[in-house]
């Protein structure tokens, strides 16, 4: 368990001693872990060149671009930022970090717009300092992402127009563009792999440094026809394959269920190695690419029970049938190994499950994390659509008693994900955490 030495009020550097035992012997290793409450971090946060980025909510419900020092957690900058054309469903945009070809790292974000037709300026600053490098002006956009050394931008995401360009991160010089509304989903240093956002969705992969296509795969290749991405969807990558996941969407007119489910992806072709058509992925748990849990529905939109899945091969490692399940009023809950299934309740005593046997373990000392937050309200934003929520974050639980453990502790790799040994993560007061723990880089449940 990880467990900070203070809480300091701002943001300070501490030390945590953990004790590890290999074989018969016993070694202490010490992590650095830092706490930030100046922010109060409402999307998911950038890692790169020393920095972590997020969107912080001021009180009055403004946005604002916050710069965080990855080593100490000290504020280094902050600037007003906004939404322009992004969808409620898909949450608070994060700035994006891009590394520039001159060794430094610019954190690119939607600032306001000035007066007239754009809505929002697109500006990158350098890391550390937060000057200016270059700006774009914006009339929509679901925001800015990284894609390999580049920045990649949907643009005019509410106009007939709408494209996706793909800028230098020290000049933004546009080096090609593609028509349509794209999200990028994996990346390296000279391929890009493209959720295209269209009536028939596809993965494709294209050339960074010309925009040439390499492949595509339809969506309907994998899961069948009558794909709607409405509903939202996720992906994660593992080792040489991306892993994809549709969620489901009634349709308000016809009433109708939209295909949905799981399959994967070859990076290097677009080859499909496995799909699970119909079963929904479980929240919280983790990323599709890392360790996906699902639940099967029928035909007649019944459930069935949990099965965990090999995100390389696609088949069940452990499942939990339908007719263990227990009623309702129950939220799921994962221990920081993801070994075993918890169904917590709130203040009584809840049920856990051995995920590889499907049997019953003994509740007694089990523990589990799960939502901190059962009910969220949708952040009350100044000039924004409604139904924006925070990113979620997670409590630790007693199973046996269904209340929260204390103190807190660092929630598990599986949510937090891992980048290059550090672990970050918001708390439910948007305070940011981090802790380097040197866990392998791996993808959490948002990303």
């Amino acid at each position: 368990m990880l467990r900070p030495l203070w809480k300091p009020s701002l943001a300070l550097a501490g030390t945590l001693a953990v004790t590890a035992c290999s074989g018969s012997d016993a070694a202490t290793t010490t992590f650095t872990t830092w706490e930030n409450s100046q922010v109060n971090a409402v999307s998911r946060m950038a890692v790169g060149g020393g920095v972590v980025a997020t969107t912080s909510m001021k009180p009055g419900g403004a946005l604002e671009t916050v710069a965080i020092g990855l080593r100490d957690g000290r504020r280094l900058w902050a600037h007003p930022a906004t939404m322009a054309g992004r969808l409620p469903g898909m949450g608070v945009s994060t700035p994006a970090i891009v590394e520039t070809t001159g060794g430094d790292s610019v954190i690119v974000a939607l600032d306001p717009g000035k007066k007239g037709r754009w809505n929002a300026t697109l500006v990158a600053r350098d890391a550390l300092s937060g000057a200016q490098k270059w700006s774009r002006p914006v009339h929509s956009t679901f925001g800015p992402q990284r894609c390999g050394p580049y920045v990649c931008l949907s643009e005019h995401t509410a106009l007939a127009k709408a494209r996706m360009v793909v800028l230098d991160p020290a000049t933004g010089k546009q080096l090609w563009k593609l028509p349509g509304i794209s999200e990028v989903e994996w990346a390296d240093d000279s391929r890009v792999l493209l959720l295209r956002l269209a009536a028939n969705p596809m993965v494709e992969s294209y050339e960074l440094k010309t925009g040439k296509l390499q492949w595509q795969q339809p969506i309907e290749q994998a899961l069948g026809p009558g794909i709607d991405l409405s509903g939202g969807w996720a992906f994660g990558s593992t080792g040489d394959d991306l892993v994809g996941y549709v969620a489901p969407y009634t349709n308000p007119r016809t009433k109708k269920v939209s295909t949905f489910g799981l399959f994967s992806v070859r990076i290097a072709d677009g080859t499909i190695n496995w799909m699970r058509p119909s079963v929904v992925r479980v929240y919280p748990s983790g990323n599709p690419g890392a360790a996906p849990v699902v639940r099967p529905v029928d035909r007649q939109g019944g459930y069935g029970g949990f099965a965990r899945l090999d995100s390389a091969s696609g088949r069940v490692l452990g499942q939990i049938t339908a007719a263990d399940v227990p009623g309702s009023g129950w939220w799921l809950a994962f221990p920081d190994g993801m070994d075993r299934l918890g169904f917590l309740k709130h203040d009584a005593k809840g049920t856990a499950f051995d995920i590889a046997s499907g049997r019953p373990v003994p509740v007694e000392e089990e523990r589990g994390w799960s939502f901190c937050v059962t009910d969220p309200k949708p952040l009350p934003l100044r000039g924004q659509a409604p139904g924006f929520y925070a990113t979620a974050a997670l409590c630790e639980y007693d199973l046996a008693t269904g209340k929260r453990v204390s103190p807190a502790t660092a929630p598990p790799p599986w949510f937090t994900g891992s980048q290059d040994g550090w672990r970050l993560w918001r708390d439910e007061k948007g305070a940011v955490h981090a802790v380097n723990d040197h866990t392998a880089t791996a993808p959490g449940m948002y990303g």
